[in-house]
């Protein structure tokens, strides 16, 4: 007899969903569909050269301690490395407030498995990120969802009665609709969170990729000017940082930065995960993050990436501008659109067939909606490419609109 597996899981995989977006990536995978589907950096910034001859020069030097087992915490030279770039920004963190993860999303998991128990309320954007929803979803905590503007989640919203258990918020060029926390909004909340006693998870993946505007403090700078030497027994702030988006994907190098007393509950977590994040990518990224390759790296990603950001724009501007609006980031690498009267889950389906994929809006939503919306990524294609699928897009959407009922009044 067949085993019957769905009578095996646990109770609380019920909540867990696949990510929308790795899935609709195996639709997109044809060199023929202009994909806007995923958050793929442009291959061509990729530092593939540097990191070929860092790997030979670690494998020639220390091949045993690259190959090695490491600490769960992460390999002590590259938490030096990270806790110098945040000490530059004045806040007072040490190699012991970091912990390595095996990208960003592996520190969501985290925060997941040691903060969030069954009923939690959990304060997020919407739209908000999908591997985070994903990521919390199993431990069924309560999502409220605060609609964005253009400067980002509207704190002044949160109902400061309730006993929220944290606030998660990307402050930059927020994944997926590109828009930001304003200033003003970024010291509300850390004042907030410390006048009701609530935790920020804050997620910064995207900081470094600002094309256009002044650059604004994390509210992990915000928390620290204001504790001063106390941050380390004072702070709320849990911080989440990656490599991903400014060196390479394929490294899964993420970190938490915290008070020590929260990173020691977080490498409990991780030892039963997965011991440690890769020793020899850890030794890859040190390498990188030393020698300045990173930083040398930023002027030619930010050329790329400014340009396909404009094309897209103008792009939408030339064939959209009369049936749809759009999001205008300052950086990152998403524009979220909105086309009225539409369902973009159906509109995928079309879009597919004509070779050109976005992620639709619904997937971002904890509570539902974003029926009309759409994310569209920018980076991973060339800019030729952008506005021969921003042109395909158009028609699609025209021709729906064209086609759909109208309500009655």
């Amino acid at each position: 007899m067949s085993t019957d597996w769905t009578t095996l899981w646990a109770s609380r995989t019920r909540n867990i969903r696949a990510s929308a977006i790795r899935e609709l990536l195996k639709l997109t995978a044809r060199p023929e569909v202009i994909s806007f589907a995923g958050g793929l950096p442009a291959t061509e910034t990729l530092p593939i050269q540097a990191i070929t001859e860092a790997c030979a020069r670690i494998l020639s030097t220390c091949p045993e301690k690259a190959l090695q087992y490491g600490p769960t915490e992460g390999h002590l030279p590259l938490r030096e490395q990270i806790a110098a770039r945040y000490i530059k920004n004045c806040v007072p963190v040490t190699p012991d407030n970091l912990v390595i993860t095996t990208g960003s999303q592996q520190g969501l998991d985290l925060v997941g498995r040691t903060l969030i128990d069954h009923g939690d309320l959990i304060v997020t954007e919407a739209p908000t990120y999908v591997g985070a929803l994903q990521a919390w979803r199993p431990c069924s905590p309560v999502f409220i969802d605060l609609p964005v503007d253009h400067d980002g989640m509207p704190v002044e919203r949160i109902d400061l009665g309730l006993p929220i258990q944290f606030v998660y918020v990307l402050p930059n060029f927020q994944n997926p609709s590109g828009v930001s926390l304003s200033l003003e909004r970024r010291h509300q909340l850390v004042e907030m969170a410390h006048r009701h006693r609530f935790i920020i998870v804050e997620d910064d993946p995207y900081r470094a990729l600002r094309y256009s505007g002044e650059d604004l403090p994390a509210l992990v700078e915000i928390e620290a000017q204001m504790l001063g030497s106390k941050w380390d027994t004072h702070g709320r702030v849990i911080h989440l940082g990656t490599l991903s988006k400014v060196m390479a994907p394929g490294l899964r190098i993420g970190w938490i930065l915290a008070p020590s007393t929260a990173v020691r509950m977080f490498v409990l977590a991780k030892q039963g995960a997965d011991l440690h994040s890769s020793t020899l990518t850890q030794f890859i990224a040190e390498t990188l993050m030393r020698d300045g390759t990173m930083e040398a790296n930023y002027p030619f990603l930010l050329k790329v990436y400014r340009e396909r950001r404009d094309t897209m724009l103008e792009a939408l501007h030339e064939d959209l501008s009369d049936h749809a609006s759009w999001t205008h980031p300052e950086g990152g690498l998403f524009i979220w659109l909105t086309a009225p009267g539409l369902h973009t889950q159906q509109l995928f389906t079309k879009a597919v067939e004509r070779n050109v994929a976005f992620v639709p809006g619904t997937n971002f939503f904890a509570n539902g909606g974003g029926d009309e919306t759409m994310r569209l990524n920018f980076s991973c294609m060339p800019p030729e490419r952008i506005r021969e699928g921003i042109e395909r897009l158009g028609h699609i959407i025209i021709q729906a609109q064209a086609e759909a009922p109208v309500k009655s009044s």
